[in-house]
């Protein structure tokens, strides 16, 4: 499998435990794991999300983006990274990364397309490498942190999603920290975190929980918002999940680091056979650009690996070239076109990679 699960029964418990409680909706599990998030990250504030698009959608909005304003956003990333800003009515700017071995935004190429319109920048840690965050800090714009792949990672000792205005994480099922679904935003602005708060929940100043606990009897709604809470199950398998994101990422590191040693050297491996430290959510490769991409999965798959592509350019989408025809990022382009996303997990063992490998030196023949 591309990717899988590492679920026991801490898990089993914790869901049976919110059912057991009868509160399902956002309640006392959530507030823990937002504390304890905040925690590990070492963020002044955590808030749980139901996603992370949604968590992006309201990063946005919280950093006052708006109609007329542009954003500068990679185009290799899941699509919900440049939905975000369409969300709000801005226009997402495209930019450049900075090579195939690095395949992070470049700040090189993001300082070129800054304009008058420019509200913020989003950076995304691509397979959990942090982004040359000084360098694009400096440039600035604020910066919204798509922490996806990069829950565990750091930048020069701070938490990635930590390092500018707001940082979003995912717990969809394939991510470090899984949840089936989920999601999280960090920082360390009290106003930006109290604007989030009120607009993941119908802008109302009191929840049902305040209720129940007899601290609120009424409430108002002070400003428009959105039903973006966290379910109490979702809440209760990441707090199980979050205690383990340690020794899961150590595992993930152990298996890539077999891939790099047993990999054929005709591949090239993004971030090099000695990379930097990172979360390593993804194992992509580069097929050399002779190499035919669907043979060469449909080879693997006849040896039962499955195999995937992160990412098909965002700018290349229909609903985004309608939007924008012209953009041009050719290394994008040439990374996308010969990216393939092999097995990476925590249950991937030494002699798992070494199958795999074996896999991909046939493939390749």
């Amino acid at each position: 499998m591309l990717s899988d699960v590492s679920f026991d029964a801490a898990e089993e418990d914790a869901v049976l435990s919110v059912i057991r409680s009868g509160w399902l909706s956002m309640g006392p599990r959530t507030a823990e794991f937002e504390g304890k998030l905040a925690a590990y990250t070492g963020a002044g504030h955590a808030l749980a999300t139901s996603n992370c698009t949604t968590a992006l959608h309201l990063a946005m909005l919280a950093a006052g983006v708006g109609p007329g304003d542009e954003v500068i956003v990679p185009s290799l990333s899941f699509v919900a990274t440049a939905n975000a800003v369409l969300y709000v009515g801005a226009t997402p700017v495209f930019a450049e990364i900075e090579s195939l071995d690095r395949p992070l935004i470049s700040p090189r190429e993001v300082e070129a397309r800054i304009t008058p319109r420019t509200k913020a920048i989003v950076v995304m840690h691509y397979g959990g490498f942090a982004c040359q965050m000084d360098a694009i800090l400096g440039l600035g714009p604020p910066v919204i942190e798509d922490a996806a792949h990069a829950i565990g990672s750091n930048y020069r000792g701070r938490a990635c999603g930590t390092l500018g205005i707001l940082g979003c994480y995912s717990f969809f099922a394939n991510k470090n920290l899984a949840a089936g679904e989920g999601g999280a935003i960090v920082t360390n602005d009290d106003r930006l975190f109290d604007d989030l708060r009120l607009r993941r929940s119908h802008g109302m100043t009191t929840l049902s929980w305040d209720r129940f606990k007899g601290h609120a009897f009424t409430y108002d709604v002070v400003d428009l918002g959105f039903n973006f809470r966290m379910p109490e199950l979702t809440a209760a398998v990441a707090i199980a999940q979050l205690a383990k994101l340690e020794a899961n990422n150590r595992k993930r590191e152990i298996a890539a680091r077999a891939y790099l040693e047993m990999l054929p050297r005709e591949l090239e491996i993004p971030f090099g056979r000695e990379p930097e430290p990172g979360a390593r959510h993804l194992m992509p490769v580069l097929l050399p650009a002779a190499v035919d991409r669907s043979a060469f999965m449909a080879r693997l798959r006849e040896q039962r690996v499955q195999s995937s592509i992160h990412y098909a350019p965002i700018h290349q989408f229909s609903h985004y070239r309608k939007l924008a025809a012209d953009v041009s990022l050719p290394v994008t382009e040439e990374y996308a076109r010969r990216v393939v996303t092999l097995p990476l997990h925590p249950k991937r063992s030494t002699e798992d990679v070494a199958q795999i490998c074996a896999a991909v030196r046939t493939a390749l023949d």
